[in-house]
């Protein structure tokens, strides 16, 4: 039986003992197949409305979370059925949403408080509780949610409650119906635990399925195959693990002569990269030919909506830059195409992992999703190209984890499965442009908020510029609070956890080397995409680059992004640097690598000492947030 990740709908034939995950578009629900899988036990997802008659063959019945609201109009609905008494069905968990629709649909009530909880939350759970059995009554879980259950539907009672004393867990164990507010299918420690108490002790399935990467990589040759049969195919080849193990797999399966690999310098590449990309791809028997279309890109634009944008030079808006460099990515392919002298009917390949999908909200990840942030090889312009038929993805099921595996058994060596990863787009996406000062409310009653939290050793401050973060299945775009004075991490740590929850319209915290700053800080240095600020952060990252590299912390931490902003804090046609280091497997969430826990303090004092000795760097900020409520990249 293969284990590759089916679609909602696709008809398989799996095992007897089956998970069924119905999708409410959350963006970790291809998380919840995995884990399930991973722990021994066979899960496919399904549409979340699913009537009741096709999973009365399952074993178990998890609703995911998802961007909606349990009482807005248009919010998902399961079979009413599922949740109603002595039916004829297997035992239900829900997960976030899940949870909240569980409780509202059975007459609770679901509210969005003042109070948010995105990220690392401590919880107290009632040890007497099957989902909690044999595991401590003090947990750290993963939160995203910005409604919660406040009255409960009859018949339930509260199994666990945040340290916010927000309600965590609830069950009607009479009717076999559970509710997770948190995430234990990512990031949460005893979460795989908590998943197997459910699918095991209470649904009473046997773990009896073997999740094979073999198997994985056999269907994905099976796919390129029959996708591609005799057509040409060209794939563009960053140098990440991603799209490196996509030519390992293209080099199994197809003829040499079918097959072009090419390698895109953008211009928002790192110092020195593409000519080190083709050199190291070389050396692992990968080789591929380098095309220069550096102004192409620094020239283009694109359509949106019908309307024609500017060139990528003049634009401040993210989600604008990112779509017009995957369109330009469109082109690029058939110029290389056409130099090529490639057929008209060529196949695109691209290493897209689900999370690419998922993020972009994409209906090839699911119906519901909502966008966070558009990811370069998910722009209408490729969504075309799919409809038509034309490109191949044979990891669109996969998360960065598994690829890494994939790329280990493909006999890759570690220094490509293991490299950091860099996106698409480059530094494009670390340069925050900006001609003002903005802020996503009102800027006296923020300063005053964050005020709270001043101490004699800490001061708070706002940023007058916006980054995206992601909290509740939703993309938000918020403002930077900044943290300054005593650099006690820890203390620091437990403060950026805390902000963005109390605090509406942040999603991000950095604490700020040098003089503490406080009050609302709006003195920026305007800043486009040029030659200029390219430049600046090309040198800036390789300086910091090559000091993490020196003290072998380039594998340690999985990515260390390397971001311009545009705060000059009063020192005219400054920009600023922040540095924002990232813990994770999968890039679904992550954690930040804390200063003297996770690498020595030593070392990141002497980046900022480095950094800031750089002309034109105003101040050297370190992102303390984790994913959510912050992205990966600011942008």
């Amino acid at each position: 039986m293969a284990t590759r990740e089916s679609e909602p709908g696709r008809e398989i034939e799996p095992p007897p003992q089956r998970v069924a995950v119905l999708d409410a578009g959350a963006q970790y629900g291809m998380d919840i197949v995995q884990l399930s899988k991973r722990l021994g036990f066979y899960a496919e997802r399904l549409p979340f409305e699913t009537p009741l008659e096709k999973l009365r063959g399952y074993g178990a019945v998890i609703l995911s979370g998802g961007p909606e609201s349990v009482y807005d109009i248009n919010a998902p609905m399961c079979d009413p059925r599922l949740l109603q008494a002595g039916q004829d069905r297997p035992p239900v968990l829900g997960i976030c949403y899940g949870a909240q629709l569980i409780n509202y649909a059975l007459g609770g009530t679901v509210e969005s408080l003042n109070d948010r909880e995105d990220g690392f939350t401590d919880i107290l759970t009632k040890p007497d509780s099957s989902v909690f059995s044999d595991l401590p009554e003090n947990q750290l879980v993963m939160m995203s949610h910005g409604d919660s259950i406040t009255e409960l539907a009859p018949g339930f009672q509260v199994t666990a409650y945040s340290s916010s004393n927000i309600v965590a867990a609830i069950e009607n164990e009479a009717e076999r119906l559970y509710g997770l507010q948190f995430h234990p299918e990512v990031s949460t420690p005893k979460g795989p635990e908590i998943m197997r108490n459910f699918i095991h002790i209470i649904a009473g399935l046997e773990a009896d399925y073997e999740y094979s990467y073999e198997e994985i990589i056999g269907d994905a040759i099976a796919e390129v195959q029959e996708k591609v049969s005799s057509r040409d195919v060209l794939a563009f080849i960053s140098g990440g693990v991603d799209s490196t193990c996509l030519a390992a797999l293209l080099e199994r399966s197809l003829y040499s002569e079918q097959l072009h690999l090419v390698h895109i310098d953008n211009g928002f590449m790192r110092e020195g990269e593409s000519q080190a990309v083709v050199n190291y791809l070389a050396a692992a028997g990968v080789h591929v030919k380098l095309f220069d279309a550096s102004e192409m890109f620094l020239q283009g634009s694109t359509i949106i909506d019908g309307i024609q944008t500017p060139s990528i030079s003049e634009v401040i808006d993210p989600e604008i830059k990112r779509k017009i460099i995957g369109d330009v990515f469109i082109d690029v392919q058939d110029r290389a195409a056409a130099q090529l002298n490639l057929g008209p009917d060529f196949m695109l390949a691209m290493g897209t992992l689900h999370t690419d999908l998922i993020e972009s909200g994409s209906k090839h990840a699911s119906n519901r999703a909502g966008v966070i942030k558009s990811h370069h090889n998910d722009t209408e312009a490729v969504r075309r190209l799919r409809e038509q038929g034309r490109v191949v993805e044979p990891w669109r099921y996969l998360q960065k984890d598994q690829v890494r595996e994939v790329g280990r058994r493909l006999g890759l060596p570690p220094e490509i499965t293991e490299r950091q990863p860099f996106p698409g787009p480059g530094l494009a996406i670390r340069v925050i442009c900006a001609e003002k000062p903005v802020c996503a409310g009102d800027p006296e009653k923020i300063v005053a908020q964050l005020a709270e939290f001043d101490n004699d050793e800490i001061k708070t401050a706002l940023l007058g510029i916006q980054t995206v973060g992601v909290q509740g299945d939703h993309r938000t775009y918020g403002n930077l609070a900044a943290l300054s004075g005593e650099a006690n991490w820890p203390e620091l740590l437990q403060l950026a956890r805390l902000i963005p929850r109390a605090v509406r319209g942040i999603n991000r915290v950095v604490y700020i080397f040098g003089e503490p700053v406080e009050g609302y800080i709006d003195s920026i240095t305007s800043t486009r995409l040029d030659n200029d600020a390219i430049e600046e952060i090309r040198y800036v990252d390789a300086r910091v680059n090559s000091i993490l590299k020196s003290h072998g912390l380039d594998r340690s931490i999985s990515q260390v992004p390397v971001v311009s902003f545009p705060i000059n804090f009063g020192k005219e046609g400054h920009r600023s640097i922040g540095i924002r280091t990232i813990m994770t497997d999968t890039f679904k969430t992550g954690d930040i690598a804390l200063p003297g826990v996770d690498f020595p303090e030593e070392v990141l004092l002497e980046i900022v000492d480095r950094v800031k000795r750089i002309p034109g760097i105003a101040r050297v900020a370190y992102d303390l947030t984790s994913k959510p409520p912050g992205t990966t990249e600011w942008e």
